[in-house]
């Protein structure tokens, strides 16, 4: 389960961020998100409170907050690009009917029972699962 940082303007230092104004309320914005929110949905709950803030600054934040490794992109569909705060090794299942995202976790020891891949190195791995969810059904 994902822990918040107590404070994100420590938080931010420690991964070699700079913290402005806009960049904490994006990230503090991500941390508190279940909803894997996208870079509109950001935009528009953050731009009333920050008239000068951009959709090119939530990208170029989002992109910088990736390079540090402090969110992690979730793309299930093609055209539809999320975000997500929680670092962690775990799953995604979408909704097709109220698409909705959920984390879902996972252990190591799923990813060991794929064959076919014994003498490859993995340096990274997505979990996608799409279907329709309990609230839905």
């Amino acid at each position: 389960m994902f822990k918040r940082p107590e404070n994100a303007v420590n938080f931010l230092k420690d991964a070699g961020i700079k913290p402005s104004v806009q960049r904490l309320r994006i990230y503090e914005f991500l941390s508190k998100s279940i909803e894997h929110p996208t870079v509109e949905t950001i935009f528009n709950a953050l731009s009333p409170e920050i008239p000068t803030l951009s959709k090119t600054t939530v990208y170029n934040t989002l992109k910088l907050f990736q390079e540090h490794g402090i969110i992690m992109v979730v793309n299930i569909e093609d055209n539809e690009t999320r975000y997500d705060a929680d670092t962690s090794f775990h799953g995604h299942f979408k909704c097709t009917k109220c698409g909705r995202v959920y984390d879902f976790p996972l252990s190591l020891e799923h990813t060991n029972t794929i064959g076919g891949l014994e003498n490859y190195t993995i340096t990274e791995s997505h979990y996608y699962l799409k279907g329709i969810c309990s609230n839905c059904k």
